[in-house]
């Protein structure tokens, strides 16, 4: 893996320490996560944070365990780090620490005073809802370390504050039950029982949202560092409250075991390729319905677009095919008239979109392909010709086969956005796209080839595909190439002087990176033109992928940044998306293009925000800071899967 270590200069300056951030994940949709400088810069950090029913329904619990060192000489060193709502950063531990890294997937910081050196190391058990923090004295000492335990119990995406009832704490042997919810456990537990008021979340003031909360300070465990080697370890668990984990040191070897056999079952070509393998697996869940993928941390749950996009690179690439099989399997049995169940984050399952399902045609086609598992697609067969029957006579929100050209038309009610491109301001769709969505097109193009060649492996007829797929392929070279030399993004698209439904229609010729799948696609409709794919790099592409609008574009928007409302107007229109740089690899490479310097920016950034991972999105202008979430699955899948 990629050696990913920072010395003083870095840790010791906030600007730089506390925008770099770790994760740490429990494998159920659960995380411990922060920041190098210790700073909690968002709401979403802790150290304990616990999925639910679903992996977005996560509860925040032990926030933070704050150490402080007394000398030989009685002075005391506080190690934590906290903003206040004043803005003051008090303590500021950051500045003792001379080195962190990321080793194995586990988090490791070095704090100095003097001639003591401590040692952090976090890691999570596996399956389990449970941080292990083992401090251990590297030199000096002897010592006395306490640690200040900052909890909660809420929802992850929401603030608890004083006014309202304090955490109910139980006493037990060892440490503490919070809310009857999690259990703390480590030595010379002494209760205090206060609140901590005004701590500030920089990222959350920067995103426009509520910044500050109060913590509940519950108390602190205290132990003696005498000599080098010596340790003082805490866990805290938030199930089977009843039944203590192992010790916390056994738990970190452990995941470092875990996380080596993790990347070398992907047999990675590279230090690069094994860094992703370890990145792929934060998001390969495993839920009470089976394997699952978490879109995004930390505020993302599963979400079947992103899964579905991401399955090559998670999956296949990683050879993990077996749990493949029963993802795919289980996403099957969410098919409703023809369509892929979207999302539970809303609280309520969803079948809003036009590309989930024909991604879930592409990622059963793939895994056939890949695996040979011909077993796997005649048992999804029926329900896959029944995705193309309900296509072809019309399913929800108007999306259906337009029998003038064979062509997926989609648009449904006005406050609907069904494509990736999504966001909506006050209920009204950024980019609706109504009509006939270039990349929609590409991928049912595709969709029809790969599932026409899997009903032929099962020994099927497949003439009807096969007719349907020339009819589409034929109607998509004649309607999308542009005068301009690009291909539009929609076609059919209601004109903007009409309301939807209204009988003119316009072709959007803005240029955007949707059109990529016609050209990257195993069975895309068009091969490459190398003059395209050059303007089309010159306008779109930059070292962290490609933007969303070309920056001569009306409405194109350059940094993402600012309140809800303000982020998601420039999400799709200009701010850069990483994982696009899956299709823009797969049509320079079709095209006969070297691609050796289109990964360079990609492979850079895995030290520069996510650590070890690949964020969302990034600001379209120049330097492209890195705005979304840190750690995003599809990010990390393409950027794996076209290595």
């Amino acid at each position: 893996m990629i050696d990913i270590r920072f010395g003083p200069q870095v840790c010791g300056e906030l600007s730089a320490s506390s925008t770099r951030e770790w994760l740490v994940t429990d494998g159920r949709g659960g995380y411990a996560m922060g920041t190098v400088a210790g700073l909690r810069t968002r709401r979403y950090h802790g150290l304990l944070v616990v999925a639910g029913e679903t992996p977005a329904a996560r509860k925040v619990g032990l926030v933070s365990l704050d150490p402080a060192v007394t000398l030989p000489s009685g002075r005391q060193a506080r190690l934590g780090a906290h903003e206040w709502s004043s803005g003051v950063v008090d303590p500021r531990g950051f500045e003792l620490l001379e080195r962190f890294d990321l080793t194995e997937g586990v988090p490791r910081w070095r704090w100095r005073i003097g001639d003591v050196v401590i040692e952090r190391e976090i890691a999570m058990a596996y399956g389990r809802s449970c941080v292990a923090v083992v401090h251990r004295l590297i030199s000096g000492g002897p010592v006395r370390l306490d640690l200040a335990a900052a909890c909660t119990w809420r929802d992850a995406h929401g603030e608890r504050r004083a006014d309202g009832p304090a955490p109910r704490l139980e006493q037990v042997a060892g440490g503490a039950v919070v809310d009857g919810a999690f259990r703390l456990a480590g030595p010379d537990w002494t209760p205090e029982g206060q609140w901590w008021l005004g701590v500030r979340h920089r990222e959350e003031a920067a995103r426009g949202l509520h910044p500050d909360e109060d913590l509940w300070y519950a108390g602190r465990f205290s132990g003696a560092l005498d000599e080098p080697g010596a340790e003082v370890s805490v866990l805290a668990w938030a199930d089977d409250l009843a039944e203590e984990p192992p010790p916390a040191t056994a738990l970190v070897e452990a995941a470092r075991r875990r996380h080596r056999a993790v990347v070398a079952a992907a047999k990675p070509d590279d230090d690069v390729d094994a860094t992703l393998a370890l990145a792929a697996d934060a998001f390969v869940v495993r839920t009470a319905t089976g394997p699952d993928v978490v879109a995004g941390y930390p505020w993302f749950g599963a979400w079947s677009r992103d899964t579905m996009t991401s399955y090559e690179g998670l999956f296949l690439r990683t050879n993990r095919g077996e749990e493949g099989r029963d993802l795919l399997r289980a996403y099957a049995a969410t098919l409703s008239e023809g369509m892929l169940a979207n999302t539970a984050d809303t609280g309520r399952v969803e079948h809003n979109t036009v590309d989930a399902t024909l991604w879930f045609l592409h990622a059963v086609s793939r895994h056939v392909a890949v695996t040979g598992d011909t077993d796997l697609g005649a048992e999804l067969l029926p329900a896959l010709h029944g995705v193309v029957a309900a296509h072809v006579a019309g399913t929800r929100y108007g999306i259906r086969v337009d029998p003038a050209d064979g062509l997926l038309t989609q648009g449904g009610p006005p406050d609907v956005a069904l494509t990736w491109m999504d966001a909506r301001v006050y209920g009204v769709p950024v980019t609706p796209r109504t009509g006939k969505p270039v990349e929609v097109n590409a991928l049912w193009v595709n969709g029809l080839a790969g599932l026409a060649e899997l009903t032929e492996l099962t020994g099927r007829d497949a003439t009807e595909l096969r007719d349907r797929h020339a009819r589409a392929v034929a109607a998509f070279r004649e309607r999308f190439p542009t005068p301009a030399g690009w291909l539009h993004d929609v076609v059919d698209a209601p004109a903007p002087a009409y309301p939807l439904g209204g009988a003119p229609h316009h072709d959007d010729d803005l240029l955007r990176p949707n059109q990529l799948l016609a050209w990257s696609l195993p069975y895309a409709p068009l091969e490459p033109d190398e003059v395209t794919l050059r303007r089309v790099t010159e306008a779109l592409f930059t070292p962290l992928g490609p933007r969303s609008l070309a920056p001569d574009s009306p409405g194109f928007v350059g940094r993402h940044r600012g309140g809800p409302a303000e982020r998601d107007s420039g999400y799709h229109q200009g701010t850069v998306w990483p994982w696009l740089v899956g299709p823009f690899v797969d049509a320079y490479r079709r095209a006969g293009l070297p691609t050796d310097d289109l990964l360079v920016g990609l492979e850079g950034h895995l030290t520069e925000y996510g650590l070890g991972s690949v964020s969302e999105t990034a600001d379209g202008l120049a330097p492209h800071a890195a705005t979304g979430c840190p750690f995003q699955a599809w990010s990390v899948a393409e950027l794996l899967r076209v290595r």
